[in-house]
């Protein structure tokens, strides 16, 4: 018969005399217990568990990370990005777990963890990188906030180059996607190439924010940091009402499956995915779009006051994608350089918003 205790898990094995055993752990730790439920040693083996448990999860990296997990700063986070924290500090636990406060803060410390970079970083840069990244966020809120006197991770040098300033996508490369792209893809461009938001924002947008002449939202990745941010208004471009105008309402968001449901991050990562794939675009991300409006906003005649306040980005970054901008374009052609700057009065937007303006909706 199977005996259910809480805190203790139990396991069933048939001894080389074929009679059948019953052995009892305890859950938190997997330390096994001796004896028989409610017998002395049963008893006494069991507290000696939870003692080891308590001090194992005290004054140490696991209680730090357990710590973190009832800040305001976590509570801050996107689902997500708890999801995959979590993920890492399962990791951590694991490897330094019982690493006692003193041992953090010291130097010693910080050179196995960046000695561990080195070696995992040959062939998982960004894995790496990611590691440290959400470890050194603990510590500096245990350094500010916690028990901690110092963050000896702090301003770690990381392995992985995550500047994507000067990559844009050019209008030939637009012009290639939305030769292949569904309708749901084609929209998604659309709404990304003319508004500059984030993947998140353009996926929640919902049609009440459209009022025939602009868009307002709040942008999401403010809120996530706690503040309430600003509602901006994104006036439209001629293509862009053209292909807002023409699109089927099927649900109470903007961009929605043939089903008319509204995209889920991975669902909707996956079809881009493959649009790019087909129409040949290898190097190009759906965030690299943001980039690109930029630098359309600023061959419009904005300054740079004026596109941060459209595309959310800080204003040292958007200098940077113009710097870098500049920098390639002045090497293009007059041709091209021609053809980049009357991309808002292509019809590349436009085709598909008359083709389905001219179809009955589903």
């Amino acid at each position: 018969m199977r005996i259910k205790i809480s805190g203790v898990n139990t396991s069933r094995a048939t001894l080389a005399t074929g009679q059948s055993k019953t052995y009892y752990y305890h859950r938190a730790s997997g330390t096994r217990l001796e004896g028989e439920p409610n017998s002395p040693e049963f008893i006494a083996s069991f507290a000696a568990a939870e003692e080891k448990s308590r001090n194992r999860n005290t004054g140490n990296l696991s209680s730090l990370i357990r710590d973190f997990e009832g800040t305001k700063q976590w509570r801050r986070l996107a689902p997500s990005t708890q999801t995959e924290y979590r993920r890492v500090f399962k990791f951590w636990d694991s490897e330094y777990g019982t690493c006692p406060f003193r041992a953090l803060e010291d130097k010693a410390f910080r050179a196995d963890i960046v000695k561990w970079h080195d070696r995992f970083s040959e062939d998982k840069p960004r894995e790496a990188d990611n590691r440290i990244s959400i470890l050194a966020r603990v510590l500096s809120w245990g350094a500010k906030d916690g028990p901690l006197k110092a963050n000896v991770l702090d301003g770690f040098q990381r392995a992985y180059s995550n500047d994507r300033s000067d990559i844009i996508w050019m209008p030939e490369d637009v012009e290639s996607f939305m030769a292949v792209a569904s309708n749901e893809m084609k929209l998604a461009m659309v709404l990304a190439l003319h508004t500059g938001q984030r993947q998140g924002d353009i996926r929640r947008l919902a049609w009440s924010a459209y009022d025939g002449l602009g868009i307002t939202l709040r942008q999401g990745k403010a809120r996530r940091l706690g503040k309430m941010p600003p509602a901006i208004r994104i006036p439209c471009t001629v293509a862009l009402k053209a292909t807002l105008d023409a699109a089927p309402r099927r649900a109470a968001v903007i961009l929605t499956t043939k089903t008319g449901l509204a995209f889920q991050k991975r669902y909707f990562a996956e079809k881009w995915e493959e649009t790019c794939k087909a129409a040949g675009i290898t190097d190009l991300h759906f965030h690299d779009i943001r980039g690109t409006t930029v630098t359309m906003l600023f061959r419009a005649g904005c300054n740079i006051g004026e596109i941060v306040a459209i595309t959310g980005h800080s204003l040292r970054r958007a200098q940077e994608i113009l710097d870098k901008y500049l920098a390639r374009t002045s090497q293009l052609a007059d041709s091209a350089m021609a053809k980049f700057e009357n991309v808002l009065e292509t019809d590349f937007a436009k085709r598909p918003a008359k083709r389905d303006a001219q179809k009955p909706a589903k």
